[in-house]
């Protein structure tokens, strides 16, 4: 009873204070990780790509059936940087709510096309319209969720965004089998997948708040002396970011980053038939599977850039995806071509859960959802240019090597733009510290 009698005290102690209950903002993680799990999806693209280019209604090039995806990609800049400047005015939860509408929208839109003449409508809904509504959501939980944990601002960010790479893991395997159903009309799989979408996006965004004013986190002090990784310094808008030349030096990083790792996303079930030989399910398994490192990504390389430093953190990504491109035409057997495409769907995701922190230390989190946001573009230009060059010189021939070798090649010179960038004088205060 006295027991009881305490907690009830602490609570309305907390409530007088104008702070929430203590695992209030844990609640806020899981209602993230719904939203990015059902916008994440996106990632299964490769699943309908590859019933594009059979299905008789369509027939498309790789070329095309690789142009929805990446025009998705390209939408989710523009709508990162409306969501980020809305959040920051109005809140997260409005923002979150009208951009897991618009995603699903177009998905359902992109189910009503019937064949290579609705080529256009298949653009629209999937690409242009729900790109738009994933950019607008995506940025929600990353920006709120920095301030609800100045304490762990490295695994957080990770958190925020891993449902979003685990969005595949469930869909793809999901979109084969009602692929399967129908495999003359793949699209008619994204009616249940929309409807799906909505209701997990809707059900996660309801939960989204900022801080009370004058929040703190119990037992956590902010290190007194300076320090960007202590969330220091001077806290920049979104035009003070933009005068800096590291704004852009992190947004080349990010951009190139992504370019090197979704040129296989976009490519990864017809790359696994092609050269390690899968069959068309396994392949799609395959990709579900990969998907989980894609998530995983976002939470592991994060936490680890709060222990060895972010440049350090995005040295490691670029390397790794670099070498295992270059090595990935030449892995006829699943083994060796499964842990090789695990290792790039790994650093992608973690340049993901890495870049939100990054961005905090170096320019703060009081406008995170606008600095962050606009960021972004980087996605949008790097989601542009890998499956773009990927798909090019693959082409008809099936030129893996000379695709992934030029591709891992560009990541492995990208490296040195993380030994040039460096904090703001700004944000370092007295202490040296390397994020």
């Amino acid at each position: 009873m006295d027991s009881e009698q305490g907690t009830d005290e602490r609570r309305g102690t907390a409530a007088r204070d104008g702070q929430p209950p203590g695992n209030f903002r844990w609640l806020l993680v899981a209602g993230g990780l719904l939203l990015q799990f059902s916008i994440g999806a996106v990632y299964a693209w490769s699943v309908f790509g590859g019933a594009l280019e059979n299905a008789d209604s369509w027939q498309l090039s790789k070329v095309q059936a690789s142009l929805p995806f990446t025009v998705t990609i390209g939408m989710i800049f523009i709508g990162t940087y409306a969501g980020g400047r809305l959040q920051d005015l109005r809140g997260p939860r409005i923002v979150a709510l009208i951009g897991g509408v618009i995603y699903a929208f177009g998905i359902l839109l992109a189910s009503f096309t019937n064949g290579s003449d609705d080529y256009w409508l298949l653009i629209l809904g999937y690409g242009v319209i729900s790109g738009f509504g994933l950019g607008f959501a995506y940025i929600v939980p990353i920006a709120m969720l920095q301030k609800w944990f100045p304490d762990k601002t490295g695994l957080i960010t990770g958190l925020a965004v891993g449902g979003f790479g685990f969005g595949a893991v469930l869909t793809s395997p999901v979109a084969q089998w009602l692929i399967n159903q129908d495999p003359e009309d793949p699209t008619s799989a994204f009616l249940p997948l929309g409807i799906a979408y909505l209701v997990m996006s809707l059900a996660g965004a309801a939960l989204f708040r900022n801080p009370p004013a004058g929040y703190t986190v119990p037992g956590f002090e902010p290190v007194t002396g300076g320090g960007a990784e202590a969330g220091l310094g001077k806290e920049y808008t979104q035009g003070e970011a933009l005068r800096t030349p590291q704004w852009y030096l992190l947004t080349a990083i990010l951009t190139l980053s992504v370019a090197a790792g979704i040129s296989l996303i976009s490519q990864a079930k017809p790359s696994a038939t092609d050269i390690a030989g899968f069959s068309v399910t396994g392949a799609a398994t395959l990709v579900g599977v990969l998907a989980i490192f894609n998530g995983a990504g976002r939470i592991v390389w994060a936490a680890i850039s709060d222990y060895i430093g972010r440049m350090k953190t995005f040295t490691a990504i670029l390397v790794l995806q670099g070498v295992c491109l270059i090595m990935l035409p030449h892995a006829d057997n699943v083994v060796l071509f499964s842990i090789l495409a695990a290792i790039v769907y790994l650093c992608y995701g973690g340049a993901f859960g890495t870049m939100p922190a990054t961005a905090g230390d170096f320019f703060g989190v009081r406008n995170a959802g606008a600095i962050y946001g606009l960021m972004l573009i980087g996605w949008s230009l790097g989601g542009i240019i890998g499956p773009i060059i990927a798909s090019s010189l693959i082409g008809e021939d099936k030129a893996y090597t000379v695709a992934y070798t030029t591709i891992g090649v560009i990541a492995l010179v990208s490296v040195l733009l993380t030994v040039v960038t460096k904090v703001p004088a700004a944000r370092r205060g007295s202490a040296a510290v390397e994020p």
